[in-house]
C-alpha cells in the first residue's frame, strides 16, 4: 500500500492565545506547515527536537515510548500544538524525537480530525458519516 506523506500546519497553541489577548501580534505566533507520515501505528503526533524548538513549545512531561522494533525510549512530552489538516484541527502534545527525524501523525490526532488514511490516493480524508465536521463520540 505504501507510506502516506501529508502536508500538515503546525502552530504553536500558546503563542496563539496570547495573540487573541492582545498580547502578542499575529505575525509573531510561530507555525510552519511541514510533510508527516500519516502512521496509524502511532499512537501520538511525532515531532523532531529542532521541529519542536523552532515553534518554542515547551517540555510539558516525559513518556516511555515503544519502537515499532520493541525497543523502548524515555523521551520528552512538548505542547500544546495545534494541528491543522483541510479546515480541521486538533490541539495535541507531542512527542519529542530525535533532531531532523521523520515526522509521525499518530492515529491518536487522526481520531480527534475523524480523518482516514487513504493509500490508494495518497491523501487523508473525512469519514464519509462526517464530511463537513468532525464527529467524535462521547459514550
Amino acid at each position: 500500500m505504501g507510506e502516506v506523506k501529508v502536508e500538515i500546519e503546525l502552530e504553536n497553541t500558546l503563542d496563539r492565545g496570547m495573540a487573541l489577548r492582545g498580547l502578542l501580534p499575529d505575525d509573531q505566533v510561530r507555525s510552519f506547515k511541514v510533510r508527516v507520515l500519516a502512521d496509524t501505528g502511532a499512537v501520538m503526533l511525532v515531532l523532531p527536537q529542532d521541529e519542536v524548538e523552532a515553534l518554542g513549545l515547551p517540555e510539558v512531561r516525559k513518556a516511555v515510548v515503544k519502537y515499532a522494533d520493541e525497543r523502548t525510549e524515555e523521551r520528552s512530552v512538548a505542547g500544546p500544538v495545534t494541528v491543522r489538516v483541510d479546515g480541521r484541527a486538533a490541539t495535541v502534545d507531542c512527542i519529542v524525537g530525535p533532531p531532523n527525524s521523520e515526522p509521525l501523525l499518530g492515529h491518536v490526532v487522526l481520531e480527534i480530525m475523524d480523518l482516514l488514511v487513504d493509500p490508494l490516493q495518497q491523501k487523508l480524508t473525512p469519514r464519509p458519516e462526517s464530511p463537513f465536521l468532525p464527529e467524535l463520540k462521547l459514550k
